[in-house]
């Protein structure tokens, strides 16, 4: 009889249990959740994350770059579903010490404002003037490339006479709001028509005259027209190459400002010492006012 090798045994046992384990591997690969070098770098999902929520976020809209005395002034908003859900200053006054303490305390309340008023009809904050004049025609060129134009409600709601002849009065007109009413049969159809007419007729509009060269420097105007009125004029640009010429601007531009909306046309006289300034800001007064077609 012959003496079988201890040797020969554990060599045929290593082998059955490497076939063995080679064999569930490869049962077990198809079936495998990851493959070693296929894993998502770990930044990924959250990028996605991001990017699903930018898609959805809304629309976002820059207005147009608005030159103050004290610095520009740019409004970005964000709209989503025809409102502004997000409004903020990506451009306003730093240039000093003042200014940023201004820009710190006003830029906040203005962007408040415009989400809370759905349209640039909001009130200067006390203090910032400036910025806020220049924060409101950004905000509505803003507006402009939405197309909303503020969201002003001009149109009435329909009015509905009572009686059998179901006579309807709809509000129309910008202002006005009155109802005519047109019922027939035995309703009364007059229609209240009193819930309407609110708002403040066509969007406000901001038209830049042209720049004129005087002595001193540059004049230029920005007038804004609503309803085929002027309802603000301001000097974008003024003499101010020296402290002279900063103090007659600082005197002049806040009269001309004034007399331009009270005229409601470019003949207003000048302010007396700067009548370099006047002449000029007529001049550019008058290109905004044809170029309106006022």
């Amino acid at each position: 009889m012959k003496r079988k090798h201890p040797l020969r045994r554990i060599m045929i046992g290593v082998a059955a249990t490497a076939s063995g384990i080679v064999l569930l591997l490869a049962l077990k690969q198809p079936g495998g959740s990851t493959v070693a070098g296929a894993t998502a770098p770990p930044g990924a999902a959250a990028g996605a994350s991001a990017g699903a929520a930018g898609a959805t976020g809304g629309q976002a809209l820059l207005g147009d770059a608005v030159n103050t005395q004290y610095g520009p002034v740019q409004v970005r908003l964000t709209m989503a579903g025809g409102k502004i859900t997000r409004a903020e200053a990506v451009q306003a006054p730093g240039a000093d010490a003042r200014s940023k303490s201004i820009t710190a305390d006003a830029v906040p309340k203005l962007n408040q404002a415009a989400v809370t008023a759905q349209s640039a009809g909001i009130d200067a904050v006390t203090g910032a003037s400036y910025t806020s004049k220049g924060y409101q025609e950004s905000l509505q060129s803003a507006l402009d490339k939405a197309g909303t134009g503020g969201t002003d409600t001009t149109g009435g709601t329909a009015a509905t006479g009572g009686g059998a002849g179901g006579g309807s009065a709809e509000a129309s007109g910008p202002d006005t709001g009155a109802g005519a009413g047109t019922g027939a049969g035995t309703g009364t159809g007059a229609g209240t028509g009193t819930g309407a007419g609110t708002g403040t007729g066509a969007a406000p509009r901001t038209v830049l005259g042209s720049p004129v060269d005087t002595q001193y420097g540059t004049v230029q105007v920005q007038i804004t027209v609503a309803d085929g009125k002027v309802t603000a004029s301001d000097a974008v640009q003024a003499p101010s190459a020296d402290a002279r010429s900063k103090s007659i601007t600082s005197g002049a531009v806040p009269k001309l400002n004034q007399a331009a909306v009270t005229a409601q046309s470019a003949g207003i006289d000048a302010v007396s010492g700067a009548s370099y300034t006047s002449k000029g800001y007529q001049e550019s007064l008058q290109s905004a006012l044809d170029e309106a077609g006022l």
